[in-house]
Parts: C-alpha cells; sequence; structure tokens
C-alpha cells in the first residue's frame, strides 16, 4: 500500500451537517437536502503492477468455499457494554469494475476479489442492532477497496451508506433522519479502514504503518455521528506469540482499534478490541468493545439453506 498511502487528502467541513445519526431523540434541525461536495484538483489512485498470487492462496481461496468465523462480541453502545455476536464471512469472487457489482458470467476485466461479510448483532435495552459492512478488495493488492457498503437496522429506522472506489471515492447515503437524509459527497482517495481487514488476509506484511491518514470504518461513523472524512493516525504492527496485532489509534476521535491475526497463512482473524468514547455529552465514557473467537468452519453457505443446515449455525456457536 505504499504506493498510494500518502495521497494527499482533501478537508471537508460539513459543519452540521454530518452524515451519519443514530439515537432515536436526536434534534433535528435542517431540512432535506443532498450534499455535493466540490473537490477541486483531485488526485488519481496510483495503480500498482499487480502481485502474483501464490499456491497456498489459491488453494485456501478458490475452493468453492467461503470462510465463517464466529465471535462472541462485547459491544460499547449509550455508554454500556451489551452482548452479542459477530459474524466475518470472507469469499473470493469475480467483480466487475465499472458497475461494481459482482460480476455474474467470467470476463477477462473482471477484477478478482476478495470480499468481506461483517456482520453484529446486540440489543440495547429492549430493542435490537443490526449491522452488516461489506468490503471488496482486489486479490491483487494493487489498489484501494473497490467498494464498501454498511448498513445498520435497528427500531428506529434503517440507513445506508456505500462508497464507490472511481475518479474518486464517491459516497451516497440514505437515512431515516431528516438531518441525513439523501446526500452525496465525493473525497480525495486515501487508506480505508474497512480495507484493513481485507488486507490483512491478502498481504499482511504491507500493512501501512507509521503517521498516516485513514478514513474511519464506514460504521463508526455512522454509530458515532463524525464527519466522514481522512482522520491522521497512528499505525502500528507488532508480534506476540504467534499472533501479530494492528493497531490503529486516531488522536482526534479518542479511539483505537486493534485487530488480532495468526502470523502465519491463513492470517485468520482471531479477534479485536475498540476503545472509545460512549454515551452523550459529558456522561460519555471511554469504553472497549471486544471480540473473541468462537469457531470458524469453510463452507459453501449460499447453498446450505435447508434446515437441516442449522446444525452449521450451532457448529458456529450460532443462535
Amino acid at each position: 500500500m505504499k504506493s498510494y498511502s500518502n495521497t494527499k487528502i482533501i478537508s471537508l467541513s460539513l459543519g452540521s451537517c454530518l452524515l451519519f445519526l443514530t439515537a432515536c431523540n436526536f434534534e433535528q434541525k435542517n431540512k432535506h437536502e443532498v450534499v455535493a461536495m466540490h473537490l477541486g484538483d483531485e488526485e488519481s489512485e496510483v495503480i500498482a503492477p499487480k502481485k502474483a498470487l501464490n499456491e497456498d492462496f489459491k488453494k485456501y481461496w478458490y475452493a468453492g468455499n467461503a470462510e465463517i468465523t464466529s465471535y462472541e462480541l462485547e459491544q460499547a453502545r449509550y455508554g454500556e457494554i451489551r452482548d452479542g455476536k459477530a459474524v466475518l464471512v470472507y469469499v473470493t469472487e469475480p467483480f466487475l469494475a465499472d458497475k461494481q457489482v459482482k460480476a455474474d458470467r467470467s470476463n477477462p476485466s473482471n477484477i478478482p476479489v476478495l470480499k468481506l461479510n461483517t456482520t453484529k448483532k446486540y440489543v440495547t435495552g429492549v430493542y435490537p442492532y443490526s449491522i452488516m459492512t461489506s468490503s471488496f478488495y482486489p486479490v491483487h493488492d494493487n489498489q484501494h477497496a473497490i467498494k464498501v457498503s454498511t448498513s445498520v437496522q435497528e427500531w428506529c429506522g434503517h440507513a445506508y451508506t456505500q462508497l464507490n472506489n472511481r475518479d474518486a471515492f464517491e459516497i451516497v447515503s440514505h437515512s431515516y433522519f431528516e438531518t441525513e437524509s439523501d446526500r452525496t459527497l465525493r473525497l480525495s482517495k486515501n487508506l480505508l479502514e474497512n480495507e484493513i481487514w481485507n488486507k490483512i488476509r491478502v498481504n499482511p506484511e504491507d500493512l501501512p504503518v507509521g503517521e498516516l491518514q485513514m478514513i474511519p470504518s464506514l460504521e463508526y461513523i455512522r454509530l458515532r455521528h463524525k464527519e466522514i472524512k481522512a482522520y491522521n493516525i497512528t499505525a502500528e504492527l507488532t508480534e506476540k506469540d504467534g499472533i501479530k496485532t494492528y493497531t490503529i489509534t486516531y488522536p482526534e476521535l479518542d479511539r483505537t482499534l486493534a485487530i488480532n491475526f495468526t502470523t502465519a497463512f491463513p492470517y485468520t482473524v482471531e479477534g479485536w478490541t475498540e476503545s472509545f468514547k460512549s454515551g452523550f455529552g459529558a456522561n460519555a465514557k471511554t469504553l472497549t468493545s471486544t471480540a473473541t473467537k468462537i469457531a470458524s468452519i469453510k463452507s459453501a453457505y449460499w447453498g446450505k439453506n435447508s434446515n437441516k443446515d442449522l446444525a452449521l449455525r450451532k457448529e458456529l456457536g450460532l443462535p
């Protein structure tokens, strides 16, 4: 990622026009609108030469199965820790470069990607949260994620955010809140926190480290009502007892994310922690969300949709 980790960004001041709001009782002030941000002179992404895929990678990721891993989740929300479950589903698939969706048929112009679908489910009081994020990252590790999307559902309503990697990062946001409404904006390209989870599985030796800039996960921005932009970070990669930890610290956000994965291929994600302020106003306090691995299976899950396949959920420790 060194080819683009220092790409310049442009700071967008959205003022009160925050993209992402969550609490049901959030005060509504702005009328429905569509926001289009002008970047000025954009800097094109430098697409590096494709990195070759080794035989271990091909055997593991192109065997016709997905890798499904479940986690016990302790999630900070509204100033308290909530028990829940998280699931990471990794699978390779062909991706259309222009439409930026999964390809229906083989074509030389398709981009082979490692897709990650992340789901989180937990309950706050009487009502549940269901969150899903999808990221599509080239297996040849030569450019940014092609697409990232996040959806959040809870009893107040639902919201959806999508980032497409074209000439710039093109972002659309839809929400049930008046202050969010339907919005579009463009950002100069920079590191994406969402793509890090894919890169760990593809080429962890080249994870970006040092003082950089990165766009936080769309889930975090959505739930913490933060402006979507690149923030200054410090990233480091450490190793202990066969486990590597990639840590991202956002000083401006008072947030730290640490992802733990095995040092040997296939670099499985063993768990993660995320520390940030949770709650409202002066009562907000720093809490740490934790995900601990339950089980992992390889399965062509898209064909496992009969009642007899419920046994696979039991194997994963899922309700």
